[in-house]
């Protein structure tokens, strides 16, 4: 495992320095609401992650974290920064080119599945790629679903198969258009602990067989301790890094 990168002025640096990082935000702000109901809820954020790294996102609850996936995402359009990912600079997009954009290169994972209840596996699974214009998507979705477990599953439906089968699914629609980034947000909330070990392997796993990016939400210490690094967040700000094998006790005495 290769040493942690430092954190300097909120910003945290990845090793992989020579080539175009997977992230780049440079002093993000973002403020929702308006009136007496207005929010900062992104200040100042810089953050630089390089390709194929794992980094873990935590904090306590309202901190900002799933607001800077979705920002990250090009989900949520910010006041004032920079965010650019894997090159391309979101500022040059307009919505549906930025749409384009995630189609091909950011997968998610919700803890909630977010499965179309109408679809079997293998259409849901097909979803993005026949979105995106590609050939034979079906046999693609057949054969991501089929290393993800779930190779004698593609014709259920969401509401007859499992918790941990649904996120299964979830990670191969997710994974099928070979993302350069995938976003993670409490993948293994809504799972029991033995249902949720298997999808965090499984998560992992994936993600370096591609040699894709992960940006992980969680408040399990144990989950964010996998990451390679791992940063804090409090009241939108970058706080903290650690490496991975000091994350568990960062977050245990937070």
């Amino acid at each position: 495992m290769r040493p942690p990168a430092p954190l300097y002025h909120n910003r945290y640096i990845g090793p992989d320095v020579l080539s175009e990082p997977a992230v780049r935000l440079e002093n993000v702000d973002l403020t929702l609401g308006s009136g007496a109901a207005r929010v900062h809820v992104l200040r100042s954020v810089s953050l630089t992650v390089g390709s194929g790294e794992t980094v873990g996102l935590v904090g306590p609850s309202g901190s900002g974290k799933t607001t800077l996936l979705m920002v990250v995402a090009g989900l949520e359009r910010i006041d004032s920064g920079r965010i650019a990912i894997a090159g391309t600079d979101y500022a040059g997009l307009g919505e549906d080119e930025l749409a384009t954009f995630r189609g091909g290169n950011i997968g998610f994972v919700f803890q909630s599945f977010h499965l179309m209840q109408t679809m079997t596996a293998l259409e849901n699974v097909a979803v993005p790629l026949e979105l995106a214009g590609v050939d034979a998507a079906f046999d693609r979705a057949r054969d991501m679903l089929g290393r993800v477990g779930l190779g004698q599953r593609l014709s259920h439906y969401p509401a007859q198969m499992s918790g941990g089968e649904q996120q299964r699914v979830a990670i191969a629609r997710a994974l099928v258009v070979q993302p350069r980034l995938l976003i993670a947000d409490e993948p293994t909330g809504n799972l029991d602990a033995a249902t949720g070990g298997d999808i965090a392997d499984l998560i992992f796993e994936a993600a370096a067989e591609q040699g894709t990016t992960l940006l992980l939400v969680t408040h399990d210490a144990a989950l964010a301790g996998r990451c390679g690094h791992t940063v804090r967040m409090d009241s939108g700000r970058l706080v903290r890094h650690n490496g991975g094998a000091a994350t568990a006790a960062a977050l245990r005495s937070a």
